[in-house]
């Protein structure tokens, strides 16, 4: 059941995405739009007040548990920029608007790979917050063994993206030869 509800909530998250966007540029109702962007926020709410009901019929804690933390946390560490870089290339393509880029080379893209690894942190920290929770919520530390094994897993993945972004500025990615950052450097 909450493995449904997750693909529900993923599916809900894009439909009222795109249902947001194209009432903000083809309809032109900018705050129409907004209101339904604002709504998908309610997809995680229902999914937790989901996952805590099944855990308090008396549902074993399981991967599926684990895993619905996770998806909330990703939608509350990277959901917005997801939103954001989504707006602005409906803003291209429809508005004309420059397209949003995020800076391709040099120590630029290590703080930009930095922010992103910034959102991983957040969302490790909201399912690790949320998995201690339900762990507590059962009390019984001898069927809540996979929910703690998630938390390790969220910061496995946090870990392993820190690595990456600490990559972009060990080895930041040099600017094509000729480009205005290039002769900047070869400038000094």
């Amino acid at each position: 059941m909450i493995v449904t509800l997750i693909i529900v909530c993923e599916i809900g998250f894009w439909v009222l995405l795109a249902a947001g966007l194209a009432t903000r540029y083809l309809l032109r109702m900018e705050r129409t739009g907004l209101a339904l962007l604002l709504c998908e926020p309610l997809l995680e709410v229902v999914l937790l007040v989901v996952t805590a009901l099944d855990l308090k019929n008396g549902a074993d804690p399981n991967w599926t548990h684990g895993l619905a933390a996770l998806y909330i946390g990703y939608t509350v560490g990277h959901g917005h920029r997801t939103v954001k870089w989504l707006d602005g290339h409906a803003a291209h393509r429809f508005d004309g608007r420059p397209l949003p880029r995020p800076p391709r080379h040099g120590m630029a893209r290590a703080a930009h790979e930095g922010k992103v690894w910034l959102g991983t942190l957040v969302a490790a920290a909201v399912a690790t917050g949320l998995l201690q929770l339900a762990m507590w919520y059962v009390g019984d530390p001898s069927r809540t063994t996979s929910l703690e094994s998630w938390q390790y897993t969220a910061w496995r993945v946090a870990g392993i993206h820190g690595l990456i972004a600490l990559s972009y500025a060990i080895w930041p990615k040099k600017a094509p030869a000729g480009t205005a950052l290039e002769k900047e450097r070869a400038g000094r």
